[in-house]
């Protein structure tokens, strides 16, 4: 069972000491240190300093586990495919947020293209005041 599913309300959510997230992830809690310093998983710190795990950080511990043991993928090759990962997640957030302009330009502006460019400029005629 996925972390998500025994606490759907926020993934996010820093609640796991280290203790119980290298359980939850079947880790010893020395290679989630390990981890933490390479910069693999790095979970959010208690006023204390102390290492705060979410949902979503035992998710991407299992993965780094099952990269490397089933994968046979080292360290270096899994911070880079975290990162890549991260990237097109964020690039594909971008996308929905443009499309969703595009979607609004569509319904009360004109969209411009301009020749011999890359760019695009998104018009908007001025609102008429009372008159």
């Amino acid at each position: 069972m996925n972390v998500d599913q025994q606490f759907p309300e926020d993934p996010d959510a820093h609640v796991f000491m280290i203790s119980v997230a290298a359980q939850l992830a079947g880790m010893h809690a020395q290679t989630l240190r390990t981890y933490d310093r390479l910069g693999l998983v790095t979970p959010e710190r208690s006023a204390g300093g102390g290492r705060r795990y979410s949902s979503r950080d035992v998710d991407l511990l299992r993965e780094v586990q099952r990269l490397s043991q089933d994968e046979g993928v080292n360290l270096a090759g899994i911070k880079r495919i975290i990162d890549l990962t991260n990237q097109v997640d964020a690039l594909q957030r971008r996308v929905e947020e443009l499309a969703a302009q595009v979607d609004n330009v569509r319904r009360g502006g004109e969209l411009v293209h301009v020749p011999k460019s890359s760019a695009m400029v998104v018009w908007q005629p001025r609102s008429r005041r009372g008159g």
